[in-house]
């Protein structure tokens, strides 16, 4: 049983700083890509980055690049998002996801087999 457990979102001024954390247990997921997919209130949820677990390749949204940094620690299993430069358009719910068995980061939601309960990230102005 994959679980997901994602902390790490609060409130932060505009231009600030936060990192979440995804806490990965119940497999070995060297054959996994992770992302952290977000939704704001009435819009869809979204694609913000990804990597895969074995090679550590990232991907992002063109919405965070050069902002947000992905990155796995094998021996906690755990994926962090770390967010800089915060913008009042961050705000949203953060949710981490999981696939199995997979070379390639989907940019989907339906794409990935486990989720995380998300965490709130709140950017004021």
């Amino acid at each position: 049983q994959v679980q997901l457990v994602e902390s790490g979102g609060g409130l932060v001024q505009a231009g600030g700083s936060l990192r979440l954390s995804c806490a990965a247990s119940g497999r070995a997921f060297s054959t996994y890509a992770m992302a952290w997919f977000r939704q704001a209130p009435g819009k869809e949820r979204e694609f913000v980055s990804g990597i895969l677990w074995n090679s550590g390749i990232t991907r992002y949204s063109d919405s965070v690049k050069g902002r947000f940094t992905i990155s796995r620690d094998n021996a906690k299993n755990t994926v962090y998002l770390q967010m800089n430069s915060l913008k009042p358009e961050d705000t949203a719910d953060y949710y981490c996801a999981a696939k199995e068995r997979t070379g390639i980061i989907p940019l989907v939601p339906r794409s990935f087999d486990y989720w995380g309960q998300g965490t709130q990230v709140t950017v004021s102005s």
